[in-house]
């Protein structure tokens, strides 16, 4: 939990700390923009997704989402479509806040515990889920601090 409520604010502090100009830019095929609104839609994909591991089922952004998710994350860009930053990371904020409310009170034992799903022949649990989004938040921290100082 401490990993994940890290990772959300140092990605916040990275995007804060943008140039305004870099905020809307496009690298990569992304804008930071881009970025955010994708990891406001995951944090609530997450909680679906995991009440369905710990329902032995497969989580519905699985079922199709194109290559390395992208119609998945395309869907979410669009979703969050907002361009004002600061409602964006309120956003994010609010919807980091519902996902570790659900997680929370989910006992320690069903974390990693395998309810029989499995994505390309890999077993699914919370623990595996919410880690790979830690991962995606640490991975997005780094794109943009290293945006910023390229920038400058």
């Amino acid at each position: 939990m401490d990993k994940l409520e890290h990772g959300v604010q140092a990605f916040a502090a990275s995007v804060v700390g943008l140039d305004e100009g870099i905020f809307l830019s496009s690298f990569h095929g992304w804008t930071p923009r881009d970025i955010v609104a994708h990891l406001i839609g995951w944090n609530r994909h997450i909680v679906r997704g995991a009440k369905q591991i710990l329902s032995s089922e497969l989580p519905f952004y699985d079922v199709d989402p194109g290559p390395d998710y992208s119609k998945v994350n395309a869907a979410l860009v669009r979703q969050y479509g907002d361009t004002d930053r600061s409602v964006l990371l309120e956003r994010l904020a609010e919807s980091a806040g519902e996902l570790i409310a659900f997680l929370r009170p989910i006992d320690p034992g069903e974390w990693d515990r395998d309810f029989g799903v499995r994505h390309k022949g890999e077993k699914l649990t919370v623990k595996s889920t919410v880690d790979d989004l830690i991962a995606d938040y640490d991975h997005h921290r780094v794109q943009l601090e290293e945006l910023s100082a390229n920038a400058v």
